[in-house]
C-alpha cells in the first residue's frame, strides 16, 4: 500500500460571514499572519506527500487557481531589487507545473457534492480531503502527515477528530466510537449534526479525511441529509463495515477560521510563535491587561 498522492480541497463557499471582505477576496485567501488559509492547507498536504491538488471552486472564485500561477513580473522586480528573502518565500510556496487542477461545483449542494465533483480527477485512487477553513496547527507533526502514517498501517479510511464541548456537538459530524488504541479509534458510526443530548460522543470530525474511491459512487446517488444537502458524513458512514475505518485524534491546535473570532484568534496565536513579530504582539497584549 502506497501513500496518498492527491488531495481534494472544497473551496466553493461564499464566505458570507466575512462580508464585506469576501465581496472581492475568496475567504480561503484571507491571511493568517502573512499566508492565506489555502496555503496552510497546501503546506500541510505537501508535508504528507501530496503532489496533486484538486480545487473544487464555484462561480467568482477563479482567484484561487490564479494564486498558484508564477508571478513573473513580481519575481522580476524582486530580483532587480535584490529581495532574496522575498524570492525565497515565493519559491517555497510555488507548486510544480500541473500540480493544481480546478473543477467547478455549479450548485451549492453540500460538502459531499463538492467532493463528488472531483471524481473524474481522483479516479480509482484513495485521496485526501482538506477543508482550508480548519487550520490544524502542529508544525513538527502536521495532521495529515499523522493520518497518512496511520493509513499506511491500517488501510481503509482515516478521519481526524477532536473533542468539542457538549453544547457544540450539533455543529459537526460526530464519531460513534469503537475500540481505541492510543489516539486511534475504530469508527462504529458517524452522525451528522446530532441534536444536543443525542450525540454518541464529543469527538468531532475536523476537516481532514483520507478516503477510498468507493465513496464517490455513494455520493453520486445524490441522497440528501442534514440541511437538505449531500453530506460527506453520510456517505462515509456507508463505508463502515465494508472497509477499515479509523479516526485519529489530532493532538495539535485547531482554529476554526470560518468563524470571525476563530480567525482573529488564529492570527494572534500564530503571530505569538513568530520570532520576527511575536515580541511586539506579546507586548501589545500585555499592555491591554
Amino acid at each position: 500500500m502506497s501513500g496518498i498522492e492527491i488531495a481534494v480541497l472544497p473551496v466553493g463557499g461564499m464566505g458570507t460571514r466575512f462580508l464585506p471582505a469576501t465581496k472581492s477576496v475568496a475567504k480561503e485567501l484571507l491571511p493568517v499572519v502573512d499566508r492565506p488559509l489555502l496555503q496552510y492547507a497546501v503546506d500541510e498536504a505537501r508535508a504528507a506527500g501530496i503532489t496533486q491538488f484538486v480545487l473544487v471552486t464555484a462561480r467568482g472564485k477563479a482567484s484561487l487557481a490564479d494564486y498558484f500561477d508564477v508571478p513573473g513580473e513580481l519575481i522580476r522586480i524582486l530580483e532587480e531589487r535584490g529581495k532574496t528573502r522575498e524570492l525565497q518565500i515565493l519559491a517555497e510556496t510555488q507548486l510544480e507545473p500541473g500540480a493544481v487542477i480546478s473543477t467547478r461545483q455549479q450548485q451549492p449542494l453540500g460538502l459531499g457534492h463538492a467532493v463528488w465533483c472531483a471524481r473524474h480527477v481522483v479516479g480509482n485512487r484513495p485521496f485526501a480531503v482538506l477543508l482550508p477553513d480548519e487550520l490544524l496547527w502542529k508544525p513538527d507533526a502536521p495532521c495529515l502527515k499523522q493520518m497518512v502514517e496511520a493509513y499506511l498501517q491500517l488501510g481503509g479510511n482515516v478521519i481526524a477528530v477532536m473533542e468539542v464541548p457538549e453544547e457544540h456537538v450539533n455543529r459537526y459530524g460526530i464519531l460513534d466510537p469503537g475500540p481505541g488504541d492510543g489516539r486511534i479509534t475504530q469508527v462504529k458510526g458517524l452522525v451528522e449534526k446530532p441534536p444536543l443530548g443525542r450525540a454518541p460522543s464529543r469527538l468531532a470530525a475536523v476537516g481532514r479525511y483520507i478516503l477510498q474511491p468507493e465513496v464517490m459512487a455513494i455520493l453520486g446517488e445524490g441522497r440528501r441529509g442534514a440541511g437538505g444537502e449531500i453530506q460527506l458524513t453520510d456517505a462515509m458512514a456507508e463505508l463502515i463495515g465494508r472497509q477499515p475505518f479509523h479516526a485519529l485524534t489530532f493532538d495539535g491546535e485547531r482554529h476554526d477560521c470560518g468563524d470571525k473570532a476563530g480567525h482573529v484568534i488564529a492570527n494572534i496565536a500564530l503571530a505569538l510563535e513568530r520570532e520576527d513579530i511575536g515580541p511586539a504582539v506579546r507586548a501589545w497584549l500585555a499592555s491591554r491587561g
